[in-house]
């Protein structure tokens, strides 16, 4: 579905990523590991057209894909969730899950269909009903989060970017958003999750590539990766005694 090579950026004098080279299948969930400054930010917005990288290039089905902006790669079927909740906090719910499918041209859904589609993308990770009429920026930080999700399933996302995005969430929402990202890579979804919870990555992955100082340490396939070996590799100083330890 979505493979890099040899992806770079900088700035200034910090070297951001390194000559990055993965692949992110269809149907498979794909955890990016590493501590704050490893370049999975970065990566991120590299991958949601945010930020351009300095060098390398990036493959959609095997056929060179140069998009330049976020919409460019919403159109192509991307959808990201970023760590931030980020909801538009006067405005409804409904307006706040179906935020980015209209445009100034056209409407993409009709009016009259506009709560059901914000409520089917609500209904797979919402434990409960979530009121569509009210302002998003009057609910609490979880249900926030939880509109902000649906925004991208609304999308129906070839590939979809979770970037900490569950990290508002008690354990019983997270376990739903679980369960239907699962369910989402059965039908083919391409997954890109990064988590600081070793728990979920290790129960969720289907492959763990691990960051540091910018730079793809090593991927890991499902079964194949132990936790202390993941955090070994994430920080080595810490674990033998350097600085930090």
């Amino acid at each position: 579905m979505l493979s890099i090579d040899g992806l770079a950026k900088r700035y200034g004098e910090t070297i951001a990523l390194e000559n990055i080279s993965a692949t992110f299948s269809k149907g498979a969930i794909h955890t990016v590991l590493g501590e704050n400054g490893s370049g999975k930010s970065t990566l991120v917005k590299i991958l949601s057209g945010i930020v351009p990288p300095d060098r390398g290039t990036i493959r959609l089905d095997g056929r060179p894909f140069a998009g330049g902006s976020p919409a460019d790669f919403k159109r192509s079927g991307f959808a990201t969730v970023f760590q931030e909740v980020l909801v538009a906090p006067d405005r409804t719910v409904t307006d706040n899950v179906l935020l980015g499918l209209d445009t100034i041209w056209r409407r993409h859904i009709p009016r009259g269909q506009r709560s059901a589609a914000a409520a089917a993308a609500l209904a797979p990770i919402a434990r409960s009903s979530v009121p569509l009429d009210a302002r998003a920026g009057d609910l609490p930080l979880a249900l926030q989060q939880l509109v902000v999700i649906a925004r991208a399933l609304a999308r129906e996302p070839a590939i979809l970017i979770l970037d900490e995005a569950t990290a508002a969430l008690d354990h019983a929402d997270r376990e739903a958003v679980f369960g239907h990202m699962e369910k989402l890579a059965a039908n083919g979804c391409a997954i890109l999750f990064i988590s600081h919870r070793m728990d979920e990555v290790m129960r969720l992955s289907d492959h763990i590539s691990v960051l540091r100082g910018g730079s793809l340490v090593r991927t890991f396939e499902r079964g194949d990766a132990r936790p202390d070996e993941l955090l070994r590799l994430m920080a080595p100083e810490k674990i033998h005694g350097g600085v930090d330890g």
